[in-house]
């Protein structure tokens, strides 16, 4: 069996983003992210230390990748942008490397699951959670969960939220976020928030040689795949009577919910707007964006 080293494998993607040119560079960002978790995926699963075999990319491989995507929260939406990137370098594979003999993605079903939007969580769901997260042992759990639930940011915003960026000490603190987006968004963080991220930094092992604030042990940064897993095997450590009630609330629901106990607590709708970074392609506060947390 064909074996791709890491090293060589950096080449190769490399080279596909360079076939990719043409494409906005947001979305050549997006498919590679979208490739790279996938490879990392298969290479975990067969404890290849890191290497990648093309022959284990097959339609199987990929249902089981689709599937732990699923289970992990990922939208339908996301799925089948997951289906259509990996169709695309595959098929590049076929023809211009010889390397696949056939498209994985042949035959793949996406799964559909529709799930009501959780608004606000329940004052039980809420105990439990804040409960988990001071059982863990972990300061970047702490600080995870808490520019989560107590700052609203996005997976996202918190996998590629730059130390530059990140200002925090003992009375204060606040970040730029969401540059990825291109709707970067500077914000105060009130203690909740604060504190757990200033212990993370100067006291929780952070990788201090990565410009990226939430690091691993694996990568400069705390990817958006880590978070969901993060998020995922913490639900876990709940016993069964709790996981009952937490086990399909989401990452992104603790936004939704910040932006409720924001509102009772007597923020408008344009500064949850701000805050939330929902705004208008003009730059202004995007107010139906915020009030369809509250309807």
């Amino acid at each position: 069996m064909d074996v791709i080293s890491p090293q060589k494998m950096q080449l190769l993607l490399a080279e596909y983003e360079v076939f990719l040119t043409g494409l906005s560079h947001r979305t050549i960002d997006a498919y590679m992210r979208i490739i790279k978790q996938l490879v990392l995926w298969i290479a975990s699963q067969n404890h290849n230390r890191g290497e990648f075999y093309p022959a284990e990319l097959t339609g199987a491989a990929l249902k089981d990748y689709i599937a732990y995507l699923n289970l992990n929260g990922y939208s339908s939406t996301h799925l089948a942008r997951v289906k259509s990137v990996v169709s695309g370098f595959s098929c590049w594979l076929m023809e211009s490397k010889g390397i696949l003999s056939c498209n994985p993605t042949s035959g793949l079903s996406i799964p559909y699951s529709f799930k009501e939007p959780t608004v606000e969580l329940s004052q039980n769901t809420r105990e439990i959670l804040l409960s988990l997260v001071k059982r863990s042992s972990p300061i970047r759990t702490k600080a995870i969960f808490a520019l989560g639930y107590w700052a609203g940011l996005r997976v996202g915003e918190i996998a590629w939220l730059r130390i530059s960026d990140t200002s925090v000490n003992s009375k204060s603190g606040s970040m730029k976020v969401g540059y990825k987006t291109g709707k970067e968004r500077s914000i105060n963080l009130i203690e909740a928030a604060r504190l757990p991220l200033y212990e993370y930094i100067y006291l929780g092992g952070r990788n201090q040689n990565s410009p990226y604030t939430m690091t691993s042990q694996r990568h400069e940064r705390l990817t958006e795949a880590g978070i969901h897993r993060w998020w995922s095997n913490l639900k876990k450590q709940a016993i069964p009577s709790e996981y009952r009630l937490i086990h399909d609330v989401t990452f992104h629901d603790l936004r939704h919910d910040f932006a409720v106990r924001m509102y009772k607590e007597g923020w408008t709708l344009q500064q949850m707007a701000c805050y939330l970074g929902h705004v208008t392609k003009d730059g202004t506060p995007s107010l139906t964006s915020v009030a369809r947390y509250l309807e």
